[in-house]
């Protein structure tokens, strides 16, 4: 644990480097790039991963904590930094939005694939209709330049995801839990759009009214019977951590 860090920063320290390994353990990475943060519960800081670090090399210690401004306020690397691009965007996000503790951002194969597709995510499997609502963002060239900041943040309104034309895929959530449960479930319905897609035959599209019906019961998460309802993301955290703890320990240090 860092000497200046409080409990409630270290669980998320903890819970985020969690989720930069499983992100890995899912195939969902692209080198050293791409990025994921955590808001430090009560405050407007956040954490970011060491620019130069593979997914599977994240612990809980060797986190960046930065200001939404992009300030590093705790750095324990001489040799390491965060990347712009990470900044921008999810300092953008956490500043926008107050009700977001975990944003992810992946360049996957199938992410990427859709993103450049004119239809984007079609309703076409029951896992996309949980996202009814899904938001775009055109491509202006590598995220080096602040002032995408506010375009990035007027595209997101209120959503939790939203597709980087040309780019890849966003994710947000309340939780890093909630947040990775949503890339996990975005990248798959990726995956088999593009799947049903080449098979070169006539899609099945279910009417609105059951895509609208389907969102509403995702929303509820109304799937184990006898237990109240949780965000989707909470019940599988547990279990995310322990297939952690078999195949790539470590994380919590």
């Amino acid at each position: 644990m860092t000497a200046d860090a409080s409990e409630a920063e270290w669980r998320t320290r903890v819970d985020l480097a969690a989720c930069y390994r499983l992100v890995a353990q899912f195939g969902m990475t692209d080198l050293v790039s791409n990025h994921i943060s955590a808001r430090i519960p009560g405050t407007e800081d956040f954490l970011l991963n060491p620019f130069g670090w593979l997914y599977e090399e994240i612990t809980a210690s060797s986190l960046i904590r930065i200001d939404v401004r992009g300030n590093i306020l705790h750095n324990p690397h001489t040799r390491y930094s965060i990347n712009k691009a990470g900044y921008i965007i999810h300092g953008a996000v956490h500043e926008a939005r107050p009700d977001v503790g975990c944003v992810i951002h992946t360049h996957t194969p199938a992410g990427i694939a859709v993103s450049a597709l004119q239809c984007g995510i079609l309703p076409i499997s029951q896992s996309a209709m949980r996202f009814a609502d899904i938001a775009y963002h055109d491509y202006e060239g590598v995220v080096f330049n602040e002032d995408e900041q506010e375009r990035l943040v007027r595209d997101l309104g209120g959503r939790d995801v939203m597709v980087l034309r040309n780019h890849g895929l966003l994710a947000c959530g309340a939780t890093v839990a909630q947040a990775f449960n949503t890339i996990y479930r975005l990248e798959r319905v990726c995956q088999i759009q593009l799947l049903a897609m080449a098979a070169n035959s006539p899609l099945i599209q279910p009417a609105a009214d059951l895509v609208k019906l389907s969102n509403r019961q995702y929303a509820g998460n109304q799937s184990a019977i006898g237990l109240p309802s949780t965000p989707l993301g909470e019940m599988e955290w547990p279990a995310m951590l322990r297939l952690l703890d078999r195949h790539n320990p470590g994380y919590e240090q």
